[in-house]
């Protein structure tokens, strides 16, 4: 297909641009196969380049011959092109629409854009399961790399290498994937250095009304535990949403098979009931004619902190089971793709100094949501101003972004990167020039063949020029578990995600410019100490060899 066939208009003159924050500009409005550009003759005029797949949702209306676009964007955006012309606003209109819902991932912006930097770094091979067993290979000798899945056919969404029990064999591997959701057997997510205690994860196990049991799987992860300890199985559902998957043939792990492991069941909610409160958010976010209460209940209508709180709450269990109880953990909740990786990927970060340095972060997205299988094709297909109802979308990697920052907000010399950082990953997950987040699995991505044909997010992110925009001046690294408190007035909205087009940022942009100031104003005044430090042990020194005969 070619795009020119789905661009009946390719440019349109006298078109007037409103936007958050910008004056109304006119100019030239022109179509390519993957960006909506506005240029204008006037001075100082920014250009607008907006990828089409960042656009969920347009609205047209007619006053007359003029007619005006309302583009809706997944970064929660709204902007206003005023089109001269029915005929032209109705062109340009149904050529955005058919390519801003492109079905064929190949046609996507990443599998033609070209970068314009040095790539020094291939940020496809930045962080391999290799490198990281190599982490843990070095303070324990219990575990080992599996190549099981090595053609992605014992589990499609797992990648190729695992890491599981050194004393549990490929045959079993295979045995155990039969018993779990998706064939997703249990495998290594973490290893706490200081104790030895692990977090795993995997699908529900598949024991239906029948009470089915699996040995292999049983031995799997008991392998985990020391001589004498229990373990617990956190599983992310209700006890009543994990009782009626057991009549649908999938189920929980029966105390009299796992003895050593106690079971608690958490409330995460899933798919749509998510989805229905980003949109109830953003909508809140969006009237500006509400009052403080009705503002508030709104607010509190759309759950959305609900959902942050039982997230961080069922995260600090885990982190209490390894750190505090001295137990193993295994996570898992139906699929083992969603609040699962929620749960182990915060818990992480609460427990792992190196998941919150740039890199310690990256590579854990890497590890426990790409690598891991969260199907972000489908999570963000749609965000909170699509019209369709679609089955699969919802805000769960969002989620996880909102709880750490958080953490962040709470701890803010702990974390190596800034906020600026969480908001790049979440406009990137939903529209970007990078294949990183294309696909719903390693397998998907490897059909598509996304190493050779597009370009890595990490390959951008790790240049020190864009480095220095996603660091932390007030970093100070933190060798200690952090606790974030989950009581309600100590999580707030998130406001750069879900305010920064409603209102300007102005005053904060200046005073994070005064803090960077005074922050390297105290650097200076430091090193000038050190100086006059070692000045005056030398002086004492030169006066304690003169006095000496």
């Amino acid at each position: 297909m070619e795009f020119a066939e789905l661009i009946k208009t390719p440019r349109v003159d006298n078109v007037v641009l409103h936007r958050p924050f910008y004056p109304a500009v006119e100019g030239t409005l022109c179509l390519t196969g993957h960006h909506l550009i506005l240029s204008s003759r006037q001075d100082n005029t920014e250009e607008l380049w907006l990828l089409h797949s960042n656009i969920d949702a347009i609205d047209k209306r007619f006053v007359g011959s003029l007619g005006t676009i309302i583009i809706k964007c997944k970064d929660f955006r709204i902007i206003q092109l005023d089109i001269p012309g029915m005929e032209e606003c109705l062109n340009i209109a149904s050529s955005i629409e058919a390519l801003s819902t492109l079905d064929s991932i190949t046609l996507m912006y990443p599998f033609f854009y070209r970068p314009m930097f040095e790539v020094t770094e291939d940020g496809w091979h930045s962080f391999l399961p290799e490198q990281e067993f190599e982490l843990y290979s070095s303070a324990t000798g219990e575990w080992r790399l599996s190549y099981v899945n090595k053609e992605f056919a014992v589990c499609p969404s797992y990648p190729p290498i695992v890491i599981v029990p050194k004393s549990i064999d490929d045959e079993a591997l295979r045995k155990v994937a039969t018993f779990r959701h998706g064939g997703r057997f249990p495998v290594l997510s973490y290893y706490h250095q200081k104790n030895g205690m692990v977090i795993m994860r995997s699908g529900q196990p598949l024991t239906g009304t029948n009470g089915r049991r699996c040995k292999e799987d049983e031995k799997l992860i008991n392998a985990t535990l020391r001589v004498g300890k229990r373990g617990y199985v956190i599983d992310t559902r209700s006890l009543n949403v994990a009782q009626q998957a057991r009549a649908k043939g999938g189920g929980f792990e029966q105390e009299a098979h796992y003895p050593q492991w106690r079971r608690i069941h958490k409330s995460i909610e899933r798919y749509h009931i998510l989805q229905e409160s980003l949109i109830k958010l953003v909508e809140a976010c969006n009237d500006q004619t509400h009052n403080m209460d009705r503002w508030l209940s709104k607010l509190e209508a759309s759950n959305w902190l609900t959902h942050i709180k039982e997230i961080l709450t069922t995260a600090c269990l885990a982190a209490q089971c390894i750190d505090r109880e001295g137990a193993s953990v295994l996570i898992h909740g139906t699929e083992g793709t969603d609040s699962t990786l929620q749960v182990t990927s915060l818990a992480q970060i609460i427990l792992e100094p190196r998941s919150r340095t740039i890199r310690g972060f990256e590579a854990l997205i890497e590890r426990e949501w790409l690598q891991a299988g969260h199907p972000f094709q489908q999570r963000c297909a749609q965000s909170a101003y699509c019209n369709t109802k679609q089955k699969w979308e919802a805000p769960v990697f969002l989620l996880f972004l909102d709880c750490v920052w958080q953490i962040l907000r709470q701890f803010p010399c702990s974390f190596e990167f800034n906020e600026n950082f969480l908001i790049m990953l979440f406009e990137h997950a939903y529209a970007s020039q990078f294949g990183t987040f294309l696909g719903n699995s390693e397998s998907e991505r490897c059909k598509l063949k996304l190493q050779q044909k597009t370009m890595s997010l990490w390959s951008w992110v790790n240049q020190p020029s864009e480095l220095s925009k996603y660091t932390n001046p007030l970093f100070e690294a933190n060798n200690l578990v952090i606790w974030p408190s989950v009581a309600p007035q100590s999580l707030p909205l998130w406001e750069g995600i879900f305010l920064r087009w409603n209102r300007s940022s102005k005053y904060l942009d200046e005073a994070y410019e005064e803090m960077v100031n005074i922050i390297e104003y105290n650097k200076e005044l430091q090193a000038k100490v050190n100086i006059l430090r070692r000045q005056l042990a030398e002086l004492e020194t030169e006066d304690g060899m003169q006095e000496s005969p």
